[in-house]
């Protein structure tokens, strides 16, 4: 069977290749308590360890009863976007009109759809090194190419205004950011991201941040919407990481108005439209109780980073960078290992604790690099860093 050329450019995910090799071994004699063993402790996944609160789970149940899992319109319920509009006016003091905001099945459909709206061969698109691999891929996808330029810690991994000038060339077409960022939980400065989106605007291209963790900031100077720079600005966001609606498959899109009908156009024929028990279940988020218990957890995650950081430091997995948001430590692992890939699988065997080696996040010495998820609970973090210390002396 022919395979496509684009597949030679999509890398695996190695995230989940990690995942796979976990769980043979959480299978196994060693981690079978009733075995004497100890069970793995997954650290590795970006998935909070909340669910859905009460009132979203009960207004899925009323959806369902009542039959309201038609079709919606590919851009999304109104009345959910309209919810989204007052969010935004209330959490960043932004109006965001709900004809701006298009539904999508996931940040995932979101960033496939505004690739495949906005760029086409022979595009470049910046990107930092490191980033989330699956959005270089969703440019590759695009038949584009992420260029993928290198940061470090003083630069808190984030592109600045410099390096985007300096890399621009007759190719590119825009920039791709995270802020806050996965694997680093790390943002862009407003002023520097302001001075990021002039670059860019003053070549006549395209700025788009990936904000999925942005409910998740725990520092007033960097928890603010990159669309507080204007209309020009394109955002991806989920229902996955704030609202703790991971499975739910459950995105959206603030885009130009110029851009809403085309990306309507592809998402009527890509997706037809998002889960339409979801988007039903997602008005309920945005109730007072429900926006209560979410700030609950995200205190909860700040405390937890507040753990584990410091802990991770003292055991020479060095975190050069205070993460602001999201729930990812990156660290750097090069006191007791050359290589994370390998470092990675010997903790699996020995402390049964899972991690991610940095190759999934750039080309930039991928191999000093380890990242660490706090969306566990209290209890696993304490005890997953126990074993890594008992391994490690």
């Amino acid at each position: 069977m022919r395979l496509a050329n684009r597949l030679n450019h999509i890398e695996p995910f190695y995230v989940m290749e990690c995942a796979k090799a976990a769980a043979l071994i959480a299978a196994s004699p060693a981690c079978d308590p009733s075995q004497g063993g100890e069970r793995m402790l997954f650290l590795n996944i970006g998935e909070p360890d909340f669910t859905a609160p009460p009132l979203v789970q009960e207004a899925a149940e009323r959806a369902i009863r009542a039959g309201r899992s038609q079709y919606t319109d590919a851009t999304g319920l109104p009345a959910l976007r309209e919810a989204l509009s007052g969010w935004y006016a209330q959490r960043f003091g932004l109006d965001i009109p709900a004809r701006r905001i298009v539904i999508t099945a996931g940040a995932s459909a979101a960033l496939q759809l505004v690739c495949l709206a906005l760029f086409e061969a022979g595009d470049e698109v910046l990107m930092p090194d490191p980033s989330y691999p699956c959005n270089r891929h969703f440019v590759a996808a695009a038949q584009a190419v992420a260029k993928l330029l290198p940061t470090n810690a003083a630069q808190r991994f984030q592109l600045d205004a410099a390096m985007v000038a300096q890399a621009w060339c007759p190719a590119t077409r825009g920039v791709l950011l995270a802020s806050p960022s996965n694997p680093t939980g790390t943002s862009i400065h407003p002023d520097e991201l302001r001075r990021i989106a002039a670059v860019v605007a003053g070549h006549g291209g395209v700025t788009i941040v990936d904000e999925i963790y942005l409910g998740l900031s725990y520092d007033e100077a960097f928890g603010q919407s990159a669309l507080q720079l204007g209309e020009h600005i394109v955002s991806v966001n989920s229902f996955s990481k704030y609202f703790n609606m991971t499975g739910w498959r459950l995105g959206w899109l603030v885009l130009p108005e110029a851009l809403v009908e085309p990306v309507e156009r592809l998402a009527q024929n890509l997706f037809i439209c998002a889960s339409t028990i979801a988007q039903h279940a997602a008005l309920a988020c945005f109730d007072p109780a429900s926006i209560a218990e979410y700030e609950r957890r995200r205190a909860e995650f700040r405390a937890r980073r507040d753990f584990v950081v410091p802990a991770l430091n003292q055991l020479g997995l060095t975190v050069p960078v205070l993460p602001d948001g999201a729930f990812y430590a990156y660290a750097d692992c090069s006191a007791h290992s050359a290589d994370s890939w390998h470092f990675a699988f010997e903790l699996m065997r020995s402390a049964h604790v899972a991690l991610t080696p940095g190759r999934d996040f750039g080309r930039d010495e991928p191999a000093r690099w380890l990242r660490l998820s706090f969306a566990s609970s209290r209890d696993k973090l304490e005890e997953a860093l126990h074993r890594l210390r008992r391994v490690l002396a």
